[in-house]
């Protein structure tokens, strides 16, 4: 059988089903390496520059799946310095599918829906991707789910944060869009939400990783 290695931020707040953090989530097993003292307050940054990657470096050696992956969208720009040490395939981010998705939507027809809009900025996106820095769109200041993350509390209410993601889509959708590309991590368990007022396909880390390793992600999660 698969097996996932998930870096996970040093958090403690709920990692529900449809979450990158739960083991729920896949078919196959699921590896958690937390990595220590790298807090949302540190990753999610709109410099990441500042992030120190010495402890994702050391958690990727202890890393034993068949494949390896991250818990938070804003660890994008250091795709090829990770993968580089890694033996196995590594994905930092969902936004690594802007490589393929720019192929097929302009930016206006691309939702990007991330955490803090405010701090995911051009230097998060891959090469050539830039012209998509204008499709990010993020989770209301006062969301329940933003404070849940941001603050690392221990109780989700599941269906505040549903209306919180459901909120972001319909605010920011119109005619144009034709695609949902979810940055953040926490948003693919509201998937199905998003799906009963928009039938537009939805990409996330769950379907990056599924590209990469295929039948490893619950069928109902993606």
């Amino acid at each position: 059988m698969h097996r996932i290695t998930l870096l996970q931020l040093d958090t403690h707040f709920p990692r529900i089903p449809g979450d990158v953090g739960s083991v729920d989530t896949f078919k196959c097993d699921l590896e958690i390496i937390r990595v220590p003292n790298a807090t949302v307050k540190d990753v999610v940054n709109s410099n990441p520059n500042q992030i120190d990657l010495d402890p994702f470096f050391d958690a990727i050696n202890k890393a034993t799946g068949d494949l390896v992956t991250t818990s938070c969208g804003f660890l994008s720009p250091f795709q090829s310095e990770l993968d580089a040490i890694c033996n196995v395939p590594f994905i930092a981010s969902s936004l690594i599918q802007l490589e393929y998705l720019k192929n097929i939507y302009t930016p206006p027809e691309l939702q990007i829906i991330s955490f803090d809009a405010a701090k995911l900025s051009i230097a998060h996106l891959p090469e050539g991707c830039e012209d998509f820095v204008g499709s990010i769109y993020g989770l209301n200041f006062n969301a329940h789910l933003r404070n849940v993350i941001e603050n690392n509390i221990k109780h989700l209410d599941t269906v505040k944060a549903a209306t919180d993601v459901c909120s972001v889509v319909e605010k920011n959708n119109n005619k144009l869009v034709k695609s949902i590309l979810l940055e953040c991590t926490n948003l693919p368990p509201y998937k199905m939400d998003i799906r009963k007022i928009s039938d537009l396909p939805i990409y996330d880390i769950l379907t990056a990783i599924e590209n990469e390793l295929p039948n490893s992600v619950q069928t109902n999660f993606l």
